[in-house]
C-alpha cells in the first residue's frame, strides 16, 4: 500500500470546520444535522467521520434505532419522519450527484420542510461533510482518532 499523508494544513482545517460549524449551527437541529452528516459519511465510507459522527449522534440522543436504520431509511417506514426523509433525500442527491444535478423533486420536498435559511444550511452541511470525508477518505485516516 502506498503511503499516505497525515498532514492536513491547519489553516485547511480551520476552514472546513468553521463551515461546518456555521452550517450545523444555522441548521439549529443537532441531531438532525448529525443524521445527515452520518448518511453522507455512508455513502462516501469514511470510517473516520462515521466514527466521530456515531458518537456525537448519541451525545444528541438520536436513538440507536435511527443509527441503526441510517443505511435502509427509504425502507424503514416509520422510524423516519418526513422532514427526516426530506433532509436524507437532499443530502444522497447531493452527496451522489449521478445525474449532474440535483433533481426539482428532491429539492422541492426539502424546501417543503426547511424555509430558505434553513435548506441553505442544510446544503452546506451536506457540502461540508463532503469536504471532510474527501480530506480523511483520501488519506485513508483511520477511525478512533476523534474523542467527545
Amino acid at each position: 500500500m502506498t503511503v499516505r499523508t497525515r498532514l492536513l494544513d491547519p489553516a485547511v482545517g480551520r476552514a472546513l470546520s468553521a463551515v461546518s460549524a456555521t452550517a450545523k449551527k444555522g441548521l439549529r437541529d443537532p441531531a438532525l444535522a448529525e443524521l445527515v452528516v452520518i448518511r453522507a459519511s455512508q455513502l462516501n465510507h469514511c470510517a473516520f467521520c462515521l466514527d466521530m459522527h456515531l458518537a456525537l449522534a448519541r451525545e444528541y440522543g438520536v436513538s440507536e434505532r435511527h443509527l441503526d436504520l441510517l443505511a435502509a431509511w427509504e425502507e424503514a417506514e416509520g422510524v423516519f419522519d418526513e422532514r427526516e426523509r426530506a433532509a436524507l433525500a437532499l443530502t444522497e442527491a447531493v452527496t451522489v450527484l449521478t445525474a449532474g444535478f440535483v433533481p426539482a423533486e428532491v429539492y422541492e420536498r426539502a424546501a417543503r420542510h426547511f424555509d430558505e435559511t434553513r435548506l441553505a444550511h442544510l446544503i452546506g452541511l451536506v457540502v461540508a461533510i463532503n469536504n471532510w470525508n474527501r480530506v480523511m477518505v483520501s488519506r485513508r485516516i483511520p477511525p478512533g482518532g476523534y474523542t467527545p
